[in-house]
């Protein structure tokens, strides 16, 4: 027998409603699990009763356990009726038990029993799992009539080898036994590391007087608290791999259950948790002494608070610089009372002393926005004695602030490695938010050409228009004529980005030979001259001028007038959505043409807390570490948190907010590894790691509930998948109206000319591969620049690359899909073959009702629908969902595959390799050849019933027709639905094991097969 117990110590409840009638009440918990029982003792006239008692139960079977959920039901206990009232209830899941030294003490909000129940107040659990074999099960609860008085027979005995303390042997003397069970709410929580000291809601003292409860549990000496991991029951990927919901203290207060107990005042961060740091501003120096022997000065300052220090540029020869920056240092990490600005001069071998302030920490005020930014004062140069100097005055401004502070962004952090430079501390270091350029639709036409002579007026011209919009070009199909017109009426489609910097060339091209064409003519059109429009109506074409190169001396080239012409109707599609993104995963599905846009519907809040666990991405002086930030992307804004310097468990604490038009749309958030922190000398440009990412779809989010989780970091390595640590979030999505959000559901999902002029599947992939390319190259010019591989990997740039992995994912999807009809088949089955008599007879009678009376057939359909989706609400999904491991075929997939995945396009794997992955390749589509040609194979033989293919089928087919007409004419259709059904249902005794009759001709009808090679 396992020793694995379920340990639960039922602490303290707090403002519980009042059942005596004077406001007060007389509480016991009363627990249950795998069908045992404990209770506690009663606290009497105590609104806020204290227990400390803790009780252990057996776990039958560990396997089972996450289908076993705890259960704790408050009770007031009426000494004068000698009865119960129910207070309150709260339900764990079994999935949420974690080992002793993970488990702390939570409150749960109690869960009402009824719509009508008055229910109030929190109750503090803490439960863990032990499997040490000292410790045994708590003694059973007596029978009601040894409640008072009448103690078991067995129970002394019980508790002498229970001896778990006196406090267990004070708890069994009022034990009481309930039958009832109620539907109750499940609660998982994942509290923070460490708590800061909030207002005292809780009543954690014991009674004075009270005897003090000592268990055998004790002597698991816990650590310090840490956090209480607890999981949907739902998921069947690996324990680690799966979403935690958390209970953090965040600057609003904290979060159980999805709702904020209000704290502190907090302003508009209130997702995140509040960080308190000193700022230090280092605006300018004027009239600063000399101290070089030309009587120049090369002034810098260094701020100096405990072991940090931070550093400004210098400036050469220059007695009043002007700095303007902003350091900024924890007020968690200080490590001295003083702070001092040193203003030094720049030197070749020792950098010289000019003067210094000196500020006492305790002095500086504190600046809570939306309060004005603190005027900066003037302070005199102090010489290392404290003595002022003559000449010399420094302009500051220190504060204390959070990072509400509008300097936080452009702050320079004190856990900023000193080796890196300060080009690359500006570049890429800070946090900033990017706006991706408005995408088009270019709508090319090209119709015709006239007047093309080629140079070889001996041959036939085989002429092509080839159409190109910077790195992207298309061509037509070549076309050859004898005459000097062209035509080809053939349309593009390209994506151009605003404000348009690339033009439209147009170039007609001769074909001479194989690999070499001679270009006739060409012309640039400027896309700012081209017309715009918002639907399907049409623009007017125009005709263009051709211009060709003429070569004159060498290799100059000048444009002469050409003759030639091109037909073509060209225009900006702003009435399409251009997709930028997979369109699983789209985060915005507006029209480009602003004209277009709706109000929005809501706003999300985004607080990206923390990340913990990270694993080291690469080495620094031989001990591997970790320059970790955050990239959030919804709609055409981009967010990025600024880059925490060697650190493994980062804290970010920066909330953003979106503006949300269709929450049937998916935010993103990803983790990399800053790899452009180069030392001083040394040269970067490698590419930023990804750590991994997290997509939640606004549509699975309750509104105003804040979602507080932590968020594996699965990647997909060569070697499998791999868990890169973990993503702390908290996000709430609200609505400005309810009526216009479920109006949402009635619109399209995508703008009108998606579906009045559709582009094909093939050419939308195009399209979205060249938008990726160009919001990548957009958004890598900014500064800080966000890189290439970091918007690709946001983007999901390479999804519509072949994996085998995926399509096998796919293919268990399809198959989860169908599972219900199959479901029902092989019952349908079993009621055929009266496997259960009865519930074949049950069949047989509503089956009668139903065929007697078809109206009820639909609203039975919907009822059922009805009743099967009120009964799930109990169990609706109280997260978000995240990356399922099962789900992703990643748990048993083959590591070639793996490999084939990770594979360039084109390969770079050896010959060998490739021919065995194509033979493979052809095993599978063999497969699936087989399937569909079978598939065919039945269509058609119900396609040439009718065809006189097969003469004396056919012929037997139209007879079976006619006497079909005139039996169904003359029958009521109740009579014969009702013999159909009768037939189909028959006992086994009337049925045979050899195909039916219907099934033997219909497989007898002859197919197409025969005409294939």
């Amino acid at each position: 027998m396992s020793n694995l117990k379920l340990g639960v110590e039922v602490i303290s409840a707090h403002d519980l409603m009042g059942k005596d009638g004077q406001g007060s009440v007389s509480a016991f918990v009363e627990l249950h699990f795998d069908g045992q029982k404990f209770r506690t003792t009663i606290k009497e006239k105590d609104i806020n009763p204290v227990w400390n008692e803790r009780f252990y139960f057996n776990i039958s079977d560990p396997s089972s356990l996450p289908d076993c959920p705890l259960e704790a039901y408050v009770y007031h206990f009426s000494r004068a009726a000698n009865s119960k009232t129910f207070l309150g209830k709260v339900r764990i899941a079994g999935t949420s038990f974690v080992p002793f030294n993970d488990a702390v003490d939570l409150h749960y909000p109690l869960e009402k029993r009824g719509i009508f129940s008055r229910v109030k107040g929190e109750l503090s659990l803490k439960v863990f799992l032990t499997d040490d074999p000292s410790i045994r099960a708590s003694v059973p609860p007596p029978a009601l009539d040894s409640l008072f008085g009448n103690p078991a027979p067995n129970l002394a005995a019980a508790q002498a080898q229970q001896a778990p303390g006196p406090g267990i042997a004070a708890a069994a003397a009022n034990l009481f036994q309930e039958s009832r069970t109620d539907p109750v709410r499940t609660f998982q929580h994942l509290p923070r590391d460490s708590w800061p000291p909030p207002q005292q809601y809780y009543s954690t003292a014991p009674p004075v007087g009270e005897p003090s409860v000592r268990y055998a549990a004790d002597e698991m000496k816990a650590e310090p608290p840490r956090v209480a991991r607890m999981f949907s029951s739902s998921s069947q990927q690996p324990v680690d791999f799966q979403l935690k919901e958390t209970s953090p203290w965040l600057g609003g207060g904290r979060i159980i259950g999805g709702r904020m107990i209000p704290g502190e005042k907090a302003g508009a961060f209130d997702l995140v948790e509040k960080m308190e740091y000193l700022f230090i501003r280092v605006v300018k120096a004027r009239d600063l002494p000399a101290k070089d022997i030309t009587g120049s000065l090369d002034p810098y300052v260094e701020v100096r608070l405990g072991n940090y220090k931070g550093t400004t540029r210098h400036f050469e020869k220059n007695q009043n610089p002007e700095w303007h920056q902003v350091f900024a240092f924890p007020r968690e990490r200080l490590q001295a009372s003083h702070v001092e600005i040193v203003l030094k001069d720049k030197d070749l071998v020792k950098d010289d002393f000019v003067g210094m302030v000196r500020l006492d920490i305790n002095e500086i005020p504190t600046r809570v926005p939306p309060d004005s930014p603190l005027a900066p004062e003037w302070y005199r140069l102090e010489d290392k004695n404290r003595e002022k100097l003559s000449k010399g005055e420094l302009m500051l401004a220190v504060w204390h602030g959070t990072q509400a502070d509008e300097s936080f962004a452009y702050a320079t952090h004190s856990d900023v490695i000193p080796s890196v430079d300060a080009h690359t501390l500006s570049n890429y270091i800070r946090a900033k938010v990017y706006h991706a350029p408005r995408l088009w639709y270019v709508r090319v036409n090209i119709i015709e050409a006239h007047d093309v002579f080629p140079s070889d007026k001996s041959r036939v011209p085989d002429l092509y228009c080839k159409a190109r919009i910077g790195n992207h070009m298309l061509r037509t199909k070549p076309i050859q004529s004898r005459t000097a017109n062209f035509l080809w009426n053939e349309e593009f489609m390209f994506v151009a980005a605003e404000p348009f910097e690339d033009d439209l060339i147009l170039s007609v091209e001769d074909r001479i030979a194989h690999n070499k064409d001679e270009e006739i003519g060409r012309v640039h059109i400027p896309l700012t001259s081209i017309d715009k429009r918002i639907d399907d109506r049409m623009i007017r074409s125009r005709w263009w001028n051709l211009r060709r190169p003429v070569v004159v001396d060498l290799d100059q080239l000048k444009e002469d007038k050409f003759s030639s012409k091109i037909h073509a109707r060209i225009c900006l599609d702003g009435g399409y959505h251009v997709l930028d993104e997979s369109t699983q995963y789209s985060s915005d599905l507006r029209p480009t043409a602003k004209q277009l846009w709706k109000q929005p519907i809501g706003l999300l809040e985004l607080g990206i807390l923390n990340a913990n666990g990270l694993h080291p991405m690469k080495t620094r002086d031989s001990r591997g570490t970790c320059d970790s930030y955050c990239v959030a992307k919804y709609g055409h804004k981009w967010v990025r948190t600024r880059t925490i310097v060697d650190e493994m468990n980062p804290r970010f604490n920066e909330q953003y907010t979106w503006d949300v038009y269709d929450h049937a749309t998916v935010i993103t958030v990803g983790v990399f590894d800053n790899c452009q922190l180069v030392e001083k000398g040394s040269s970067g440009g490698d590419k930023d790691v990804k750590i991994g990412k997290v997509r939640i779809r606004l549509s699975t989010l309750e509104t105003g509930r804040i979602y507080t989780n932590s968020y594996p970091l699965l990647v997909l390595h060569n070697s499998g998948v791999k868990k890169m640590g973990e993503l702390h979030l908290a996000i709430r999505f609200s609505v400005t109206s309810m009526v216009n959000t479920m109006f949402i559901y009635t619109k399209p999902l995508l703008p009108k000319m998606h579906y009045v002029r559709p582009l094909p599947i093939i050419q939308q992939e195009l399209l979205r591969h060249q938008a990726v390319q160009i919001v990548a190259a957009r958004l890598s010019r900014m500064e800080p620049p966000l890189r290439r591989e970091v918007v690709e990997y946001l983007s999901d740039a390479h999804s519509h690359l072949w994996s085998m992995r995926r399509s096998k994912a796919n293919f268990f999807r399809l198959m989860t899909v169908f599972s219900g009809l199959l479901a029902v088949g092989k019952w349908f089955g079993e009621v055929c073959a009266w496997k259960n008599p009865i519930t074949t007879v049950l069949v047989h009678i509503l089956f009668i009702m139903l065929v007697c009376f078809p109206e009820l057939i639909l609203p039975t359909v919907f009822l059922y629908m009805f009743l099967i989706g009120v009964w799930n609400y109990r169990f609706r999904p109280r997260y978000p969902p995240h990356m399922n491991t099962k789900i992703s075929h990643v748990e048993a997939v083959h590591p070639d595959e793996l490999d084939e995945e990770f594979d360039t396009y084109p390969t770079s794997r050896s010959p060998e390799i490739v021919r065995m992955r194509y033979d493979r390749l052809r095993s599978v589509a063999g497969r699936i050849q087989t399937v569909v040609g079978d598939i065919a194979t039945q269509g058609e033989r119900l396609h040439l019933l009718l065809t006189w293919r097969d003469p004396r089928a056919t012929a037997m087919f139209l007879v079976f027709c006619l006497c079909a007409a005139v039996v169904v004419y003359v029958t009521p259709f109740q009579i014969l639905a009702a013999a159909a059904g009768f037939y189909l249902m028959r006992h086994p005794r009337f049925r045979h094991k050899m195909p039916s009759v219907p099934v033997n001709f219909f497989r007898r009808l002859p197919a197409r097969t025969d005409s294939l090679l």
